[in-house]
């Protein structure tokens, strides 16, 4: 059966995305696309942090950066701070770039530590841009300097979740995408083969379908409640359960940080994502170490200003479905599963799905190959990022709570425990296929919860220092001198995309 008709169930963040994508389709073949959503169900939106392959994603719909981030309220983010983690008073940056560069076939990060061992003093930050420009709170793009010879300036957005739904909806619709308002009700499958056909809405009206996109968020209203496709719980490794979100302004006066702060407290963390005329907020916790109560009093007295909306309080179960393609359902966003906003990678899935979804799909129909690649491709995507978020829990020196102690004492997934005995051998790590989490990425947070290399690979033993310091130091001057030259993150939004007062 070809595929003539997408239906996308829900809204927000996820299924405007969906849209916004598939609305690409069909160029020389007409694919209806319609996008059911009520404005009676609100969506979660507090996933207001990205990571730099959602520049991509948008580069590919051809938006215009400047007129998105204007009308979102963006900020750029060039990593994020972590405080609190490894030990009460620590802080550290897990960049969105590199540590310096490979150097005779050797990563930096080895090659640093053995400058360390010979004396040098200093730290690894130094090596990066986005850590050194994070800092000094300063932001520019690759493409404003005209010299080659300066390192690349790799960021994401801290965007307005909502405000990006919406300027999405207007761009799909632009392109053919029809929305229907009002609710489902009930789902219609087929006697044999067990496809969904159609949805039936709170106003009586059926709307069928080839293919339905679930971006209904926690309830997997057809993933889960039609097709009863199953759950896998992680949260005997991610323990939190619970979150509550409360937007402020800056009453301060501070400017927007380029960087998103996440601090752990005692039974959990606080994410602050810094807007242009606000800042996003919200306390992830465990319920059964932490009371709904004490987390809202935590938050609220860790705020740069007044809120400006009510607590929005959630729940939510780690993990994520057995299937993410079930028949001709495919389920996106949280319908899909949920893994907290640690380091910001909800859209991100939601983004990568939507690129496996595409890649995979033919118009000429669905078959079993298609739903097995898709399956296979997102649990080892979901598994990888799991074992990263693992990490910053389980690496830790606090003893100060019974759910830091739970944390530095559970067992881990193997693949976990792999990655870490490696690097605290000789500082390998390897990547594996295409994970989303870089060299940097793990060596980063790896020292910065206190996870030391013990020894050198044998490449790093055999290299000669005094012959690279020359290299090296030009590399940390080059970083010094970039960031010398950028203007402040503040100066640069205000002259490249400024938000309206609204």
């Amino acid at each position: 059966m070809s595929i003539e008709k997408i239906v996308i169930v829900g809204g927000g963040t996820a299924g405007w995305m969906a849209a916004a994508a598939l609305s690409r389709l069909g160029k020389d073949r007409k694919v209806e696309i319609i996008l059911i959503e009520s404005e009676a169900i609100g969506t979660v939106g507090v996933g207001e942090a990205t990571i730099p392959p959602f520049v991509e994603f948008n580069q590919l719909l051809e938006i215009d950066e400047r007129e998105m981030m204007s009308a979102i309220q963006g900020t750029f983010k060039l990593g994020i701070q972590f405080v609190n983690w490894g030990n009460q008073g620590d802080s550290y940056i897990h960049p969105f770039g590199a540590y310096g560069y490979n150097m005779g076939g050797v990563s930096f990060h080895n090659v640093w530590h053995r400058c360390r061992e010979a004396g040098d003093k200093r730290p690894i930050q130094a090596f990066n841009v986005e850590t050194m420009a994070a800092y000094f709170g300063r932001f520019s793009r690759t493409e404003d300097h005209p010299r080659e010879d300066l390192p690349p300036v790799n960021y994401a957005y801290h965007i307005d979740a909502g405000r990006y739904a919406q300027f999405l909806r207007t761009y799909a619709k632009a392109r053919g995408v029809v929305r229907r308002e009002g609710k489902v009700i009930d789902v219609a499958r087929d006697a044999e083969s067990g496809f969904v056909t159609s949805v039936k809405m709170d106003s009586d009206s059926d709307i069928s379908g080839d293919l339905f996109i679930d971006c209904s968020g926690f309830r997997g209203l057809l993933i889960e409640q039609a097709l009863e496709t199953g759950y896998e719980d992680w949260t005997r490794w991610l323990p939190c359960d619970r979150a509550v979100a409360l937007p402020c302004n800056r009453d301060d006066g501070s400017p927007p940080l380029p960087y998103t702060r996440a601090t752990a407290h005692s039974a959990g963390w606080q994410w602050q994502v810094p807007l242009q005329h606000r800042n996003g907020n919200g306390h992830v916790y465990c319920s059964q170490f932490m009371e709904a109560d004490e987390a809202h009093d935590i938050l609220v007295s860790n705020l740069a200003g007044k809120p400006t909306a009510d607590p929005n309080h959630l729940r939510f179960l780690t993990g994520r479905r057995k299937k993410f393609w079930n028949k001709n359902v495919v389920a996106l966003g949280l319908s899909a599963g949920f893994m907290e906003p640690l380091e910001s990678t909800s859209i991100h899935l939601i983004n990568t799905g939507i690129n496996k979804l595409i890649s995979v799909l033919s118009l000429d129909g669905i078959n079993q190959t298609q739903e097995d690649a898709f399956n296979r491709l997102t649990r080892k995507e979901y598994e990888r990022i799991r074992d990263f978020l693992i990490l910053h829990y389980h690496q830790t020196a606090r003893d100060d709570s019974e759910f830091w102690n739970y944390c530095r004492t559970m067992s881990v997934p193997d693949s976990l425990t792999e990655k870490m005995e490696l690097f605290r051998t000789n500082g390998q790590i390897f990547r594996e296929e295409d994970e989303l989490f870089t060299e940097t990425s793990w060596a980063a947070v790896m020292m910065g919860q206190g996870l030391e290399m013990q020894g050198n690979n044998a490449m790093a033993s055999s290299l000669n220092l005094v012959q690279l310091k020359p290299e090296i130091d030009g590399m940390e001057q080059s970083i010094r001198y970039l960031v010398n030259h950028m203007p402040t993150h503040d100066a640069y939004l205000n002259k490249y995309c400024p938000a309206p007062m609204s």
